[in-house]
């Protein structure tokens, strides 16, 4: 009796020199698939590279000398894990991986140790770089250990230690800012109207490239964020609407380059931050616009989960960080004025004389109004 192929599709393909190759052809869902799986019949490698190729993820033979991280990097590049990123991600997460690669790709990542994963951070010269060389390493070793790579069991990259960042990461647009930007871009230009789309709609750059009037009704502007895919459905304020106004109806998106073509998630950054050079603000960026918008909603008083809508997030631990913060200063106002409620209660008067409303008034001594 026939024994059945547990890899449905797999056949053998001797390469021009008699060595074994497994060739995989199948139709999945009206796709067909056609490529070669790398590694050993049956092996950890085959098997991981055989599953994400039935869910459509791409496979290429492996350049890199098997058990290498280079190996794994271009391992996981073909994994359904990868394919299930957003775009936005899968860019800037291999152009990270590359940069893996070109440091330490022919070094063999199963006998990598918490010192060879910190002589690499210590490779980029900022501490948020170097802390984005531990994740991308601890990624690509839990990867490792899931699929059961080189024998892999423990991953070094999580007892590596992390390099202090600022802990509110990038700039938060202040009111004043946002005052000083909108006073150099006048009220109907491109620039002004990028600025207001972020800060009330909490677009990231991806997003608002996309926004147009096939997003708006009834007042209302709603998308589905490309990160996350969490859909936000938020009403257009009035200083949005100011500027909408001067749009035709018959433009697809709100925001073009001079030819009518869309901007690119790059090109669009690129474009705002030559805005905010143009106000004297180059420290800011699209994002500090849309840290901004969540920062006056938790200043108002707005809930994590009102911000983690605005900001389209699945979780409201992002939201939780900004009413905190909120918090703290409302906190303090609160604190000072009942000290300051206490000392003005028993007339003491310990300011300047020249900030001292009461040393000031002539009639007045301390402790006696006469």
């Amino acid at each position: 009796m026939k024994r059945k192929n547990p890899f449905p599709g797999v056949t053998r393909a001797p390469d021009r020199h008699g060595k074994a190759r497994w060739r995989l052809r199948r139709v999945v869902k009206g796709t067909t698939i056609d490529c070669y799986l790398p590694g050993p019949y049956g092996s950890a490698e085959f098997r991981a590279a055989y599953e994400a190729a039935l869910e459509g993820a791409r496979i290429e033979a492996p350049r890199a000398k098997v058990g290498t991280l280079g190996w794994l990097v271009e391992h996981y590049l073909g994994s359904i894990r990868f394919k299930n990123l957003s775009d936005s991600r899968k860019r800037s997460l291999r152009g990270e991986l590359d940069w893996l690669r070109r440091e330490a790709g022919p070094l063999p990542f199963a006998r990598f140790e918490v010192a060879h994963v910190e002589a690499l951070m210590g490779r980029k010269a900022g501490p948020t770089a170097a802390n984005t060389v531990k994740k991308n390493l601890s990624l690509l070793f839990n990867y490792a250990i899931k699929n059961g790579f080189q024998g892999m069991q423990h991953n070094p990259a999580r007892h590596a230690d992390r390099m202090k960042e600022n802990p509110d990461g990038y700039h938060t647009m202040t009111d004043a800012e946002i005052d000083r930007y909108l006073a150099v871009h006048g009220e109907g230009t491109k620039a002004r109207l990028a600025l207001l789309l972020i800060l009330n709609t909490g677009a990231a750059r991806q997003d608002v490239c996309r926004l147009g009037w096939q997003n708006v009704s009834d007042g209302r502007i709603a998308y589905r964020r490309g990160k996350t895919k969490i859909g936000a459905d938020l009403p257009i304020l009035p200083e949005l609407a100011t500027e909408l106004v001067h749009l035709p109806r018959d433009q697809m998106l709100f925001l073009t380059h001079g030819n009518g073509r869309p901007y690119t998630v790059e090109s669009f950054g690129n474009w705002f931050k030559d805005q905010t050079r143009a106000a004297g603000l180059a420290h800011c960026s699209s994002h500090s616009v849309r840290k901004a918008g969540a920062t006056r909603l938790a200043n108002a008083g707005a809930t994590p989960d009102e911000i983690r809508a605005f900001l389209a997030h699945k979780t409201n631990a992002e939201g939780a960080t900004y009413t905190n913060k909120a918090d703290r200063a409302r906190l303090a106002d609160s604190g000072l004025a009942k000290l300051t409620e206490a000392k003005t209660g028993t007339n003491v008067s310990n300011l300047a004389n020249r900030l001292d409303k009461v040393a000031l008034q002539p009639n007045v001594t301390k402790g006696k109004i006469g």
